[in-house]
């Protein structure tokens, strides 16, 4: 499922005003036209500010979430047609102070350099994770093509991956 395919509900179906939507499990408080962007909710009124502003043209992945499980640029998918659904950030990955394996392994793989783009690699990785446990490099690059890394670290973010997909299969040190 691409990126782009995430369907948005007609604007005459949705109400004046969103208040109310779900994030990392938690129902939170919000007062938003339903053409905001959900980045813009997000950032601006809960303060999850994980997810970064790139391009706003859904580009570069820099904003990517998770929405029912599948990673969605949330600077082009509006908070109407996302409030009523599943939407994970970055900072809803860790459990129990503890990082997901992805995090943690780019943390290991020195993935990131300026890491603007972090957020968005990593909440992409994870959903390639949740559907692929042990993903080819060429099936890495296809599956992260949304996501910019205007700094190069592209050969560290598939080792990343590759250290995750291991870890969470339970062969941490193989595949590296």
């Amino acid at each position: 499922m691409s990126l782009q395919s995430f369907s948005l509900q007609s604007s005459a179906t949705l109400p004046t005003r969103i208040k109310e939507i779900q994030v990392n499990g938690t129902r939170y408080k919000i007062d938003a036209a339903p053409e905001t962007s959900l980045l813009s909710v997000l950032r601006d009124q809960l303060d999850l500010t994980g997810s970064k502003y790139g391009c706003g043209e859904g580009q570069c992945g820099a904003c990517t979430v998770l929405i029912d499980g599948n990673p969605r640029h949330s600077c082009t998918v509006t908070v109407g047609a996302a409030a009523k659904r599943q939407i994970t950030t970055i900072e809803g990955l860790e459990l129990n102070g503890k990082l997901h394996p992805l995090q943690q392994a780019f943390l290991d793989a020195g993935a990131m350099q300026c890491a603007f783009c972090t957020s968005g690699m990593i909440m992409t990785g994870v959903s390639l994770l949740k559907t692929n446990r042990n993903p080819t490099d060429a099936q890495i690059a296809e599956f992260m093509q949304g996501n910019i890394c205007r700094c190069g670290t592209y050969p560290r973010v598939v080792a990343a991956l590759r250290r995750a997909a291991a870890a969470m299969s339970g062969q941490a040190g193989k595949g590296e």
